[in-house]
């Protein structure tokens, strides 16, 4: 029975483990480098955090929980979900915690994988897991003079929670996803707030409600009345989706109701037009908001679009020389998402460095294979994140395609399985070839390597990726006897 190791314990490790456990292939370990479980959702402790896919269809299929408090749920939600599904099929007991990889190593006349990790603790297993995310690691940003600041700051997905902002002056660099959650929560407290935005996002209104006592009861007595609610929105987002393949009426509807949503919201024509993008709708990640641009029109906040030339001591600088006094720079500027590994170094055959085969954009077969590393197989590798609809959807696929190969494995008593460099090269053409016409492709974005090659989304409905991923074929691999 081959062994696996899973590298993070965030919905892509857990769901991979749960899978290979219902399998009966239990012979699985997860290194977990923090002392909790929860990826993106046990680090990203700011204020208002919380996802912006309904929860009916932001939770694994097989574990549906009728008690989600609102259809958008917080971040504590989502955790102690993921939490109570981790307990459920009790794999707690194999996660070991407080262990960071470092780096991996295929031992091809063994045919296991050599895990080293910070503990200085060696592990061993047939088949490698890195199920660590795109969003994992914060990008800070170069901006000159960043460690002269003598104020207190830190970066969005590293929360600071010991500072009081009461009566502060806070400076917020960047308008992503995660400033649109945190900036209506902290502006009735902070004394001036000024949100520096290199361009502004399309923020249309979250459809957010909080379910009903009623509702549980029936979600609960009656399962299938949440799984048509999920699928509602499944069938949202692939309709979305068709829109951001390409630039078409139904992007054209998004920008009509983003306009609509600034005009009502925000009275101020200056005001407006900083805050009106200048880029084609799905371009860059659309965000959900109802609250955001009414804390933006508050006295105490300012909108500041000259591009940032240095941070000061006591601040602030923008091109033409205005300096902006700060006793708080909160840096809400994304992560390193096309650094899919982040810093563990990972060899193949060879001793190849997969850094070096990566080195002009990240790929591999169907964001889970890459030829020359035999039994290492990714979760939310490259080109599988969404424009709209949940990654878990997509992490269920990745994970049952996975334990097939296992299964492979296991069933043909085979030492490893390699993706064929020519099957993974036609498909990451096919890939980039589509991308070349999406929306996605027309603007400066976190999907792109600044090459400009798009590694991180799938260019088509989760749909065809599930019909694709559907039934492992093993004329696809060099399997080693």
């Amino acid at each position: 029975m081959p062994s696996a190791l899973i590298i993070g314990t965030g919905f892509a490790g857990i769901g991979m483990a749960i899978e290979l456990q219902r399998a009966g292939l239990g012979d699985v370990t997860l290194l977990e480098k923090a002392a909790d479980l929860g990826g993106v959702w046990r680090e990203n402790t700011y204020p208002g955090a919380g996802c912006d896919i309904p929860s009916p269809y932001y939770s694994f299929s097989f574990a549906p929980n009728p008690l989600w408090p609102m259809r958008f749920s917080l971040r504590e939600d989502i955790h102690a979900y993921l939490g109570a599904v981790t307990d459920r099929y009790r794999l707690r007991e194999k996660i070991h915690f407080n262990t960071e990889v470092t780096g991996a190593a295929w031992d091809e006349g063994r045919g296991v994988w050599r895990v080293e990790t910070a503990t200085g603790r060696t592990y061993e297993a047939n088949v490698l897991i890195p199920a660590v995310g795109q969003l994992s690691r914060p990008a800070w940003p170069a901006i000159p003079g960043r460690e002269t600041f003598t104020g207190h700051a830190f970066h969005s997905a590293e929360w600071d929670h010991s500072g009081d902002l009461t009566g502060r002056r806070v400076a917020v660099i960047g308008t992503g996803a995660s400033a649109i959650q945190f900036v209506p929560r902290i502006q009735p407290e902070v004394g001036q707030l000024t949100l520096f935005q290199r361009s502004a996002p399309y923020v249309v209104p979250k459809a957010d409600t909080a379910y009903r006592p009623w509702q549980h009861t029936l979600y609960r007595r009656i399962p299938q009345t949440q799984l048509l609610e999920r699928a509602f929105f499944w069938a949202l987002c692939e309709f979305a989706t068709v829109g951001l393949k390409s630039d078409n009426a139904i992007t054209r509807s998004v920008d009509l109701l983003a306009r609509a949503m600034r005009r009502r919201q925000i009275k101020d024509p200056v005001l407006r037009a900083k805050l009106t993008p200048d880029y084609p709708a799905g371009c860059k990640r659309v965000l959900f908001a109802s609250n955001y641009y009414p804390a933006l029109t508050q006295p105490n906040v300012s909108v500041e679009t000259n591009p940032v030339k240095e941070i000061t001591p006591t601040g602030v600088r923008t091109a033409g020389g205005a300096h902006h006094a700060a006793d708080v720079i909160i840096y809400a500027t994304g992560f390193r998402t096309t650094e899919f590994l982040g810093p563990m170094k990972v060899l193949g055959l060879a001793g190849r460095d997969l850094r070096d085969i990566w080195s002009g954009g990240a790929r591999a077969y169907y964001g889970i294979a890459v030829p020359g590393f035999p039994n290492m197989f990714l979760m939310y590798g490259p080109n599988t994140n969404l424009g709209c609809g949940s990654i878990i959807y997509m992490l269920e696929r990745q994970a049952r395609y996975i334990r097939q190969a296992v299964q492979h494995l296991a069933a043909t008593g085979s030492s490893s399985v390699d993706v064929r460099s020519e099957v993974a090269d036609r498909f990451d053409e096919e890939v980039q070839r589509r991308l070349g016409h999406s929306v996605w492709s027309l603007c400066r974005s976190w999907y792109r390597e600044p090459t400009g090659r798009i590694s991180t989304n799938w260019p088509g409905l989760v749909s065809e990726y599930h019909r694709r991923t559907r039934t492992l074929d093993p004329s696809d691999y060099r399997v080693t006897p």
